[in-house]
């Protein structure tokens, strides 16, 4: 089962995810945080890492842009798929996201059903490439 890290700090987009992914019929574990500041004491908790991170960039006390400088110092090593999932359709937030690695699409919301089959092939893509480069 895949993990999927929603880090938004609108809880009504958080729900609206939540229900999408399960009228999809994605099955996955799901967590969430509300800031960039959350996520990193989260995943610093956790056992590992998630599958698929969904990232928000307008966030308080941490942005999204904050939290992928943060991560990409802390977890290099390991790095899931990282899709930025966000109200922002600005071209400076996208150049500014899509040059981490780990970002590997920029959706501006709502996140809609048919979506999540892209987001499923992008977490078996690299769960493929990892394999076959161990």
């Amino acid at each position: 089962m895949n993990t999927v890290f929603l880090i938004d700090d609108d809880e009504a987009d958080q729900y609206l995810c939540q229900r999408v992914f399960k009228r999809s019929g994605f099955s996955c574990e799901l967590w969430t945080a509300s800031d960039g500041v959350e996520a990193l004491d989260l995943l610093r908790d956790a056992d590992g890492v998630p599958d698929l991170i969904l990232l928000d960039i307008n966030m308080p006390r941490m942005n999204g842009h904050g939290f992928l400088a943060e991560y990409s110092k802390l977890w290099s090593r390991e790095i899931p798929v990282i899709v930025v999932l966000t109200s922002s359709d600005q071209a400076c937030d996208r150049e500014q996201a899509m040059k981490y690695p780990a970002v590997k699409d920029y959706i501006v919301k709502p996140l809609r059903k048919e979506m999540i089959e892209t987001l499923d092939a992008l977490v078996k893509s690299v769960k493929a490439n990892c394999k076959a480069s161990e």
